[in-house]
């Protein structure tokens, strides 16, 4: 039987797993972020977070300033943004399409086809907490820095002889940011304090030991409370609204917030009553006891993986000054083994579990009108948030794109229905906190049907990862849902008799088209997927057969004139184009229907494509095509992509590009933290492949990283890996199988294949003999 499972396991790879988390791993190094100056904007800043409540921390002397937010402050109200009339148009729209007449059918899907209303809503920034310092103008020391290993964030420098220090923390298990605050010398302490907001509707009111803001969004239904509560062994006042602390030695401040959204349906929630009893919790608490939970919990999660790529000395220096030492001289390995740690952080600090998955920017943002309304943009950056996730082995962390998919399945089956008369669910390319499944924005790209499918394959890698039967069988419902709407979408082109998606595009470029690439790669992942599923779970076997015969009449990869794996269903790249999506490798990567062991002769293709396209790009498309480059298994050139992506952001001719912001924000530009996520995703892939039949180790090495070592790797199948490297070459691999399934090692020209019991860990030398 077990042998069985495992075959259909490695069937499941080729045709396209939260688990037993590893043991914890003792900490080498102190893993930080490191500066001499406080920031002097908001992408200087350092963050903090808990999965909902952020904070970028500014590190001034004179003045601290705390920007804060709460995830569930968003515009808008309860809304379907579905049209009801939409779907009487989809034959007419076809139509035009299929006798190539672009233009007039974008021009009616724009009348017709799109959402009510065409707009979504922008996430909001909640407030500000500012700290003032008076007589510290003149000071020295100054250190800023923000602990990996920990999740802190600390300021200090000395004046007048007496040094000041604070720490801030954002903690999980007390949903609070703390502020600790420091002197060296008894009394020396003395500081305003207050709240503040960039809101037109807002109010501030103090009592005793704490102030509370209170904000409402214009042109919302949503409100939001926060709290702060200072404890002091100085004398607080009040003073011109402010806290007025004088004569203190320490003084912790903890702060909250809430607002009444309950969730996509329903604003009743009671902020009011929500912040007084979570501070009520640690109201009698201690700082070093908030301290010692958070950073307990904290490591549960962080402590479980831990990457090295060796340090030639340059982690000293202050991080701001090793990326732009980087952008001349990309040796700096500490700075890439930094880089993903700093990835996993922000991953456990903007996505737990019961929170809402990561926005564009996390949960981080300083905006009323932020970018691309900060929201959830799912024809890449929001599954981008969630590549790594699993391989870096923080399962529990995708749960909140899992809760999002639930919410979509019913929004999306709302606009499955009006706009396509079909059954299941759809979503399109940007979602907000409202669950908007419905084309928004413009025709030209807002109609782009793979949404539900793209989405669906993280609840299938999840499981591939973990090998959680229950998990699958939980939600193997949102999958079938999912496929069932494209199995009913799909229509035959009269042109080539192909199945096809209709209308669709290829994001973002090329308009309203028949046939996008990209659709019929997810769909087939989808079909798929949901066939594997429905064998291992042995149910709905009738549905299941019934996506088999559609698959084969799916319109395929095709080979163009230029040697190109074509974007559409026509041969019409333009290899002088070199737009930041390369949306029609999405077979390559996170797909694997294309690679070089089944369908090299398309793998050459693709890789012909992305040399088309060029190595610029914002951050996020930088971030995409190291994962690319990575699966062409040529590290070298990941490793050219990486030194842009790690040089800075803003150059010395004042202009900003994509690359990496003195924080180590990725730059779209501006900020979007997909790019952090997805170069992270890279770097592991360069060590670490699993979306075949087996576990290929160091497959795409770059010459820049000689030597290394990795532990708490995850890889599909669910084993858990640890392995070293040195002079480019494999020294020796544990395997810690999760799951007990047979277990296929490669590494260059070797492979083995060995039997696994649960629990049990392997241990092989650098030729892969077993010790």
């Amino acid at each position: 039987m077990r042998i069985q499972h495992a075959s259909i396991i490695l069937l499941c790879l080729m045709l396209y797993c939260c688990g037993n988390p590893g043991e914890a791993i003792e900490q080498k190094e102190v893993i930080k972020l490191q500066y001499n100056e406080p920031a002097k904007k908001w992408t200087e800043a350092l963050p903090v977070g808990n999965g909902s409540l952020g904070a970028m921390i500014y590190g001034g002397v004179s003045q601290e300033h705390i920007q804060f937010n709460e995830e569930t402050l968003w515009r808008g109200q309860p809304h379907d943004y579905s049209n009801k009339d939409a779907g009487g148009y989809l034959d007419k729209i076809r139509q035009l399409l299929t006798e190539g007449k672009q233009m007039q059918a974008q021009k009616l899907a724009q009348q017709e086809f799109m959402s009510e209303p065409i707009k979504q809503v922008h996430y909001q920034p909640f407030g500000d907490m500012y700290i003032d310092f008076k007589n510290h103008d003149n000071y020295s020391d100054y250190k800023r820095e923000l602990d990996l290993n920990n999740a802190i964030g600390t300021v200090s420098y000395t004046v007048d002889g007496v040094e000041y220090k604070r720490e801030v923390l954002s903690s999980f298990p007390d949903q609070i940011i703390a502020v600790n605050l420091t002197s060296s010398k008894a009394k020396a302490l003395n500081f305003d304090l207050w709240l503040d907001a960039i809101h037109e509707d807002k109010a501030v009111t103090s009592s005793n030991d704490s102030q509370t803001l209170v904000v409402k969004v214009k042109g919302g239904a949503l409100r939001g409370v926060s709290t702060l509560k200072i404890k002091t062994n100085g004398t607080i006042s009040h003073v011109d609204g402010k806290l007025h602390i004088t004569q203190a030695s320490n003084a912790s401040i903890y702060l909250t917030a809430a607002t009444n959204y309950v969730d996509f349906e329903d604003v009743s929630g009671e902020p009011e009553k929500i912040v007084p009893k979570t501070l009520a919790t640690v109201s009698n608490t201690g700082y070093e006891a908030v301290k010692e939970k958070h950073i307990s919990d904290y490591q549960s999660l962080y402590n479980r993986f831990q990457i090295s790529f060796g340090d030639n000395g340059k982690s000293k220096n202050p991080t701001d000054q090793r990326i732009s030492d980087f952008s001349s001289d990309p040796n700096d390995p500490q700075l890439l083994a930094l880089y993903v740690e700093y990835a996993r952080y922000l991953t456990i600090s903007s996505s737990r579990p019961g929170t809402m998955p990561a926005t564009l920017q996390g949960i981080w943002n300083d905006k009323l009108t932020p970018p691309w309304f900060s929201s959830y943009t799912t024809n890449i950056n929001l599954e981008m948030n969630y590549w790594p996730v699993e391989m870096y082995n923080l399962s529990e962390c995708h749960e909140p794109l899992f809760d999002l998919i639930e919410d979509l399945s019913v929004t999306g089956a709302k606009v499955a229905k009006a706009h396509y008369n079909a059954e299941g669910w759809i979503a399109h390319h940007n979602i907000d906190i409202w669950r908007g499944a419905a084309p928004v924005n413009a025709s030209h790209h807002g109609i782009w049907l793979g949404g539900a499918a793209w989405l669906s394959t993280h609840i299938w890698e999840h499981y591939l990862y973990s090998l959680d039967k229950d998990f699958l069988q939980e939600k193997y419902p949102l999958i079938r849902s999912a496929a069932l709407f494209y199995s009913q979408f799909l229509y035959e082109d009269p042109n080539t008799g192909y199945l096809i998606s209709s209308p669709s595009n290829s994001p973002e470029i090329g308009g309203l088209v028949a046939g996008p690439t990209m659709d019929h790669q997810l769909i087939r992942a989808l079909f798929k997927s949901t066939i594997a599923a429905s064998g291992i779970l042995n149910t709905d076997q009738e549905f299941a057969s019934s996506l088999k015969p559609m698959i084969a009449i799916i319109a395929p990869n095709q080979i163009g004139k230029h040697g190109q794996l074509q974007e559409w269903l026509e041969d019409k790249d333009d290899p002088e184009n070199h737009h930041r999506h390369v949306s029609h490798l999405w077979a390559v990567h996170p797909g694997n229907e294309i690679n070089w062991e089944v369908t090299p002769d398309l793998m050459k293709a693709a890789k012909q494509s992305l040399e088309y396209r060029g190595d610029n790009g914002t951050g996020w498309s930088l971030a995409w095509k190291i994962n690319f480059w990575s699966r062409f298994r040529d590290g070298d050139h990941a490793y050219k992509l990486l030194h842009k992506l790690l040089s800075p952001a803003e150059r010395p001719d004042g202009k900003v590009g994509g690359g990496s912001y003195p924080n180590l924000f990725d730059a779209h530009p501006p900020f979007q933290i997909d790019g952090n996520f997805g170069g992270a995703s890279g770097i592991m892939e360069m060590i670490l492949q699993s979306h075949l039949d087996k576990i290929e180790l160091l497959p795409a090495l770059p010459d820049a990283l000689p030597e290394g070592d990795v532990s708490g790797i995850v890889a599909r199948g669910g084993f858990e890996l640890s392995f070293s490297w040195e002079e480019g070459q494999l020294k020796s691999v544990s395997v810690l199988s999760k799951s007990g399934m047979p277990c296929v090692l490669k590494y260059n020209d070797k492979t083995i294949q060995f039997e696994t019991e649960v629990g049990e860990t392997y241990h092989f030398d650098g030729l892969l003999n077993q010790k």
